[in-house]
């Protein structure tokens, strides 16, 4: 596998980012990993590496990189996090979304098809807002216990979804405070409405993170091992050309 630190050039300065992708046989789909709310590190660069290990090339940015190049969370630092959080908006994320895919137009190992995009937690509507912003380019967008999907706000991405050409897929914690019931069954109303080509699934007996290692408590094995699962078939359908037939 090959993994570097890149930076992207941003109308609002330069992001930081962690590529990785196989070392032979590409060029490689292009995969977009948005972070959750603890930012980028080294626990999502290990989940980075695990879809690039099966034939795409991998961007984690830092979404935070307006207000600091790296960010550590600690117990003492949670209100930072929010506070970084907050400071971001959809139309922000797809502004860097625009440069990540002007970056991969650069670069060998990456592919010039069809584009998949993955979130967790905060960036789960960052992933859907982006499907709408660019329906040229991204096919395939997964939302993991994503929050803010479909909300009052104005910028709310679900209000861009007649927009979206891409397949979705939403998987929900059951147990999930940021993301409760009554939201996503609005959102399967509007996307039902919209005539959207997705998917939400519940996972039982999971709670908000489940999907991630280092999470006490939360992590769920089974759960996450299907959230790859499903990540990869959705990629697979979405991003990957069948082989030529070759003449007899």
């Amino acid at each position: 596998m090959i993994e570097r630190d890149v930076r992207i050039t941003t109308p609002d300065g330069s992001m930081n980012a962690f590529v990785t992708h196989p070392e032979e046989q590409g060029p490689y789909p292009v995969v977009l990993f948005y972070m959750d709310a603890p930012g980028k590190r080294e626990e999502l660069h290990d989940m980075a590496r695990r879809i690039g290990t099966v034939g795409y090339y991998v961007i984690l940015p830092n979404l935070y990189y307006r207000r600091v190049d790296e960010f550590v969370m600690t117990p003492e630092s949670r209100s930072q996090m929010v506070g970084h959080m907050n400071s971001l908006s959809n139309a922000m994320v797809c502004e860097d979304t625009r440069a990540m895919l002007q970056f991969v137009e650069t670069q060998d190992a990456a592919a010039d098809g069809p584009v998949g995009t993955v979130g967790y937690c905060m960036s789960g509507p960052f992933v859907f807002a982006a499907a709408a912003a660019f329906p040229k380019r991204i096919a395939a967008a997964a939302s993991l216990h994503g929050v803010r999907l479909c909300t009052e706000a104005e910028d709310s991405p679900h209000r861009a979804a007649a927009a979206v050409k891409a397949e979705l897929y939403f998987g929900c914690a059951e147990t999930d405070e940021w993301a409760p019931a009554e939201m996503i069954d609005a959102l399967d109303d509007h996307l039902r409405a919209a005539g959207a080509n997705y998917r939400i699934e519940t996972y039982p007996q999971t709670a908000h993170g489940f999907v991630f290692p280092g999470r006490e408590g939360i992590y769920h094995k089974a759960a996450a091992e299907r959230h790859w699962e499903r990540l990869f078939a959705l990629f697979a359908r979405s991003l990957k050309k069948p082989p030529t037939a070759q003449p007899a």
